[in-house]
């Protein structure tokens, strides 16, 4: 994934650029960055590594010597940004946020068109947002540049991009991840995450719309292009990804957390002794399934934190899921010959979570029943890296489902209609991939959450909600008017 956050003002901003920008360390692991224009001394950039080291540690020095009464910053999951780029629009800072599918078809079109190079980075990638850059250098202004970048990009990309005359801000053209422009006096921000500015003395001026563009300057907020009428925003914002204390389409996070855990209560058939959540994003889906339930909460195990901030998780899986567990520190009276439901926010790989029960029978645990606060994953994200997984196979059940259709002389490919089958939670091919999930990850029941029930916990038309990493639903498929979500109390 990765955030962003620019502001604005008619002084210097470097205090609220980095704070807002550290406020969105949530998103990212990889790199960071800021980038601020001074009326004086023009542009300067820092940037850095975060993967063992928390936003703040890294750029308390810059922050010190930077100076600028405008100002991006990034956090990011893969490429550095923000980056600076000279072209025929003049000299520009940009950052984004999305995915592109496509970015081989376009580096040979730019190339084709007179474009010289891209620099690689380590690994051989070239850094998308040099590639949005590039395309968006094609036109002869701005704003018909970063339109022509969205509408020719196969995947999803929001921009921030900022000249000496103002930010610009364009939200992807569904709208899969959110921009929220704050202001105060003398100042206006743009954040993805909308709480990031409030204690820097913001307040809410509103969401732009799927694919809108706006200017923002310490003067306001100018828009350049209004909102398309079609969303599909990302469920999987209120489900793992945002903070509790944010908000999307002015639907409180921690507040659909709640909804979907008191609706996987109401369909639940156990009576464990406690309730509890993975940490962090699943504690409030356990609040909501303890409130429900009646069944007491508690934290059966805690997350240390002092020195194993979320940055620090290594590309390599082996690592990260024996960091996952390094990070769990159980409480031996809460656990010991206890019957415990936990719930995750999903399932991906389930290498981790198969860890933690592992960890939770080892400590004396007598039962450990499994909720996830969404369905079971069966495919890869076209739209926002929700896993760079190099194949839909490495999705536990993707590889579940080619076990049974192997066994029942199916074969192992899946065609749309075999997919759909195992999707249906009413379904025996469901029922049956369930049960092996449960069984392979040694949890003593499983039970999803259901797609219907997730959407109504968001209270968002569905047609407005992206969901295709559990139905497949793309942008093109006709959106059914049954299960459109309803508000939970």
């Amino acid at each position: 994934m990765g955030g962003f956050f620019g502001v604005a003002a008619k002084d210097d901003c470097v205090f609220d650029l980095f704070f807002g920008t550290d406020y969105h360390s949530h998103l990212g692991t990889r790199r960071a960055g800021m980038a601020v224009y001074d009326r004086e001394r023009g542009y300067d950039r820092a940037i850095h590594n975060i993967e063992n080291a928390p936003f703040r540690t890294k750029f308390d020095k810059d922050v010190t010597e930077m100076r600028g009464c405008m100002g991006i910053g990034c956090i990011s999951d893969f490429e550095p940004q923000p980056l600076m780029v000279r072209s025929h629009h003049g000299t520009y800072a940009i950052a984004t946020v999305g995915k592109v599918n496509n970015s081989d078809k376009l580096i040979q079109e730019l190339f084709t068109k007179g474009h010289s190079h891209f620099l690689e980075m380590s690994g051989g990638d070239i850094n998308i947002t040099e590639l949005v850059a590039a395309m968006i250098n094609q036109k002869d202004n701005l704003v018909e540049g970063i339109r022509y970048a969205q509408e020719n990009i196969d995947g999803s990309m929001t921009i921030l991009l900022m000249t000496p005359k103002g930010i610009y801000a364009a939200r992807d053209l569904l709208g899969r991840t959110p921009v929220s422009v704050g202001k105060k006096e003398g100042a206006y921000c743009v954040s993805f995450e909308s709480f990031a500015y409030l204690n820097l003395g913001y307040v809410a001026d509103r969401e732009l719309g799927p694919g809108e563009i706006v200017v923002v300057t310490p003067e306001g907020m100018q828009t350049l292009v209004p909102p398309g009428e079609k969303m599909k925003i990302c469920t999987f914002l209120w489900v793992y990804y945002g903070y509790p204390s944010s908000s999307y389409e002015g639907i409180s996070v921690e507040k659909m957390r709640y909804n979907c855990g008191a609706l996987l209560a109401e369909r639940d058939d156990v009576s464990p002794d406690i309730v509890a959540g993975v940490p962090d994003s699943g504690t409030a889906h356990a609040i909501g399934y303890a409130n429900r339930s009646g069944i007491p909460f508690s934290r059966p195990f805690i997350k240390y934190t002092p020195t194993w901030p979320r940055s620090f998780m290594p590309a390599i899986q082996t690592q990260r899921d024996l960091i996952a567990k390094m990070k769990l520190i159980p409480v031996q009276d809460l656990i010991q010959d206890k019957s415990l439901l936990l719930i995750d926010d999903s399932i991906v790989r389930g290498t981790q979570l198969r860890g933690t029960t592992e960890f939770l029978y080892q400590s004396g645990a007598k039962e450990v029943h499994i909720r996830p606060a969404c369905p079971p994953l069966l495919y890869g994200c076209k739209f926002l890296n929700f896993s760079r997984s190099a194949s839909e196979m490495e999705l536990i059940a993707r590889r579940v489902m080619k076990e049974i259709e192997q066994e029942s002389m199916r074969g192992g490919t899946f065609e749309e209609s075999t997919l759909k089958r195992y999707a249906n939670p009413d379904s025996e091919e469901y029922k049956e991939m369930v049960r092996r999930i449960g069984k392979q990850l040694n949890f003593t029941s499983l039970r999803y959450h259901r797609l219907d029930d997730m959407i109504a916990s968001v209270g968002i038309d569905r047609c407005k909600l992206c969901t295709y990493c559990w139905d497949g639903v793309t942008d093109d498929t006709p959106c059914s008017r049954e299960n459109q979500g309803s508000v939970v109390g």
